[in-house]
Order: C-alpha cells, then sequence, then structure tokens
C-alpha cells in the first residue's frame, strides 16, 4: 500500500484529488493540508511515502515545506512531487533543488497521476527527462566555466557514471557504455548521491546544470 499525503490551499482541488487518489488500489490518502507548515506536522504525524506538494501558498510555501521534509525529518524522508499550473516555473527549479523528485501539471490526466506516484516510489523520474532538462537549463545560474569541485567527494569510475546520469541516460545504457553490470551502476549512484548529498536523479540533474557539468 502507497501511503500519500495531500497539501493544496484549494479546498475543492485537494478534496477532488483524494476522491481520485482514494478509488485507486494499493494506494490510501493517509491526510491533508492546507500550508506549507501543517504539510511538515502532517508528514511527521502520518509517514507518508508521497507527498503531492502545491508550490504557492499562504505562510509556508511549498519549497520551504519541501526542504524541512527532506532535510529535517527523521529518515527515511517521503518523495516529494510538487504541483505546479506553468511548467515552466522557477518555483519548480527552486522545489527541485529543495529536494523534490519531481513536478507534476495540476490538469493532468488522472491516470498518468497515479501512474506517477507509482513511479516515483520506485526510484523513477515522474517527468519525462527533456523537460526537467529545458526547465533546468533555462533557470541555470550563469558560470563563465564549469565547476568541477562539486565532484571531489567521487572516484574516477562514479564521475564518469555522474556526467552520463546527468544527461539523462538510464541505468542500462550506462551499464552498456561503462562494461558493468545495470546492478553495478544501481550501487554506484547509490553512492554518488549519498556523497553528494542529493536525493534523487533529479537533483543530481539540478546539481549538474547549478554546476555546468554538461553543457547547456
Amino acid at each position: 500500500m502507497i501511503r500519500v499525503a495531500l497539501v493544496d490551499d484549494q479546498p475543492l482541488f485537494l478534496e477532488g484529488l483524494a476522491m481520485i487518489l482514494e478509488a485507486q488500489d494499493g494506494i490510501e490518502v493517509v491526510g491533508t493540508a492546507a500550508d506549507g507548515a501543517d504539510a511538515v506536522a502532517l508528514v511527521r504525524g502520518t509517514a507518508p511515502d508521497v507527498v503531492l506538494m502545491d508550490i504557492r501558498m499562504p505562510g509556508v510555501d511549498g519549497i520551504a515545506a519541501t526542504a524541512a521534509i527532506r532535510h529535517q525529518l527523521p529518515a527515511p524522508p517521503p518523495h516529494v512531487v510538487v504541483l505546479t499550473t506553468i511548467r515552466q516555473d522557477r518555483a519548480v527549479v527552486d522545489a527541485l533543488r529543495a529536494g523534490a523528485s519531481g513536478f507534476l501539471l495540476k490538469d493532468a490526466r488522472p491516470e498518468f497521476l497515479v501512474q506517477s506516484i507509482r513511479a516515483v516510489v520506485d526510484g523513477q523520474q515522474v517527468i519525462a527527462p527533456a523537460e526537467t532538462f529545458d526547465l533546468l537549463r533555462a533557470f541555470a545560474p550563469v558560470r563563465e566555466a564549469p565547476d568541477m569541485s562539486v565532484l571531489e567527494p567521487l572516484t574516477e569510475r562514479e564521475r564518469e557514471l555522474f556526467l552520463l546520469a546527468a544527461r539523462g541516460l538510464p541505468n542500462a545504457e550506462i551499464a552498456q557504455r561503462l562494461w558493468v553490470a545495470e546492478t553495478t551502476v544501481k550501487t554506484h549512484m547509490r553512492a554518488i548521491l549519498a556523497k553528494l548529498g542529493v536525493a534523487s536523479r533529479v537533483q543530481l540533474v539540478a546539481l549538474a546544470h547549478e554546476h555546468r557539468l554538461i553543457e547547456h
């Protein structure tokens, strides 16, 4: 059973979202919140697997709430998927950098919403890589040269793998390129994420763009 918490300041949208998810097999809505502060308390009290988080809310917004959930609550934290009405939204990038695992448009079809929740629990991206890269590229800080210092904690092999993953290559293709087993790639990826202090592949891509480690 996948436990989901819902956060949005629009009651009708929140109720509709809850009705859609409660009708699905294998998904349980453990609670709802109308602002970021209540969201953090809800997560602390219910320990959901996934949080669907609105970005713009009065008081504590979704970006601050995401950061608190991902970095201040006891491990393991839930996956946070932010909800937005605008595809090219700077706030989405800020939420990804705060620890969100991906984003969904609020007009997404119900079946895609359900698929995305199941996907993020399985460790997959919940948005197409091309959309992620376009968004991160659009709001990346301007740097004259790449900043390789961020990769200092990594071994030479891990750096190779980082740069391939940052370009959106799936584990199977990375394994083929490096002539290793896919299970080896997964092991390296866990080590890379831990060493760099990032929560997901999406954050890894954001880090790569932020430090100009892949071409824009």
